[in-house]
């Protein structure tokens, strides 16, 4: 019975694929499925994100590490807004509002909601050391939102557990399972679930991530050492961040291999 689900639900994506259904992923040129409406996404981020923290009070704003997460965090995302802005991709930010916070919890992670709603754990902040590792974690967060990967993973949700159902008709059919998946997708609470990011996404995560840090004017070469650094995980089992993300030697091959591209943005001081 699965496996003739999984076989309608590639039908399915071949055929939307045809229309207006999918998209094109900047910089990368992959061509993606975007079935869940991003404007309810967005709508969905801001309830949850209010949400989460409440249940987790982030840092106060006169807290050090707050001040360099949102200083960092907006510098890239005015970066990727540029880029977008000079590619004829502006749509991608559109109705974006970014937020960052910060969230006193050991766990190793970070994430990015649709629309701009990022946090970043305590956890991780040992491991980037400094304000370039900072940027090397919210560049690939912040890219995985202009991406759209929680969009192209909700839609393979939505083919593969809701029949093919749209977001707003699950929503209003069973809204428990529209938030099942939209927290499983973006790793809320600090538990990547089923739909986690796949490693292709995480691979272009990457890709993006260096780009938009060399363009805020972060060099893009720390990113192989906080990576190696994330991989090491002080002798225990690689940090939940990583549970998905490409092997060690995959990564920092991958890393090396586009990091020419990435350079050409870079531009110290900027």
């Amino acid at each position: 019975m699965k496996r003739l689900s999984r076989k309608r639900a590639a039908i399915a994506v071949a055929c939307v694929c045809l229309g207006i259904a999918c998209a094109t992923v900047p910089i990368t040129g992959r061509r993606q499925l975007n079935l869940a409406n991003e404007s309810q996404l967005m709508g969905m981020s801001v309830t949850e994100y209010g949400k989460f923290l409440q249940e987790n009070p982030p840092l106060p704003d006169s807290d050090p590490r707050v001040q360099l997460t949102r200083k960092v965090g907006q510098r890239l995302a005015d970066a990727a807004t540029r880029f977008l802005n000079e590619n004829n991709m502006s749509d991608r930010v559109a109705g974006f509002e970014w937020s960052f916070n910060v969230v006193n919890d050991e766990t190793v992670n970070a994430w990015c909601m649709p629309g701009g709603k990022v946090v970043v754990y305590t956890g991780i902040l040992p491991v980037t050391q400094d304000e370039a590792g900072l940027a090397v974690v919210m560049g690939h967060e912040v890219a995985h939102a202009i991406a759209r990967h929680g969009n192209e993973r909700m839609s393979q949700g939505l083919l593969l557990q809701a029949g093919g159902a749209t977001l707003e008709v699950l929503t209003g059919q069973n809204p428990g399972l529209a938030r099942d998946l939209f927290l499983q997708v973006f790793g809320v609470g600090g538990t990547l679930g089923m739909l986690s990011y796949s490693r292709k996404h995480e691979t272009e995560g990457d890709k993006l991530g260096l780009v938009f840090m060399a363009m805020a004017g972060y060099d893009p070469q720390v990113a192989p050492k906080f990576w190696e650094r994330m991989s090491q995980g002080g002798g225990q089992a690689p940090p939940e961040i990583l549970s998905t993300h490409p092997s060690d030697a995959t990564r920092m091959r991958d890393l090396e291999a586009f990091m020419p591209e990435a350079l050409k943005y870079y531009k110290p001081g900027s």
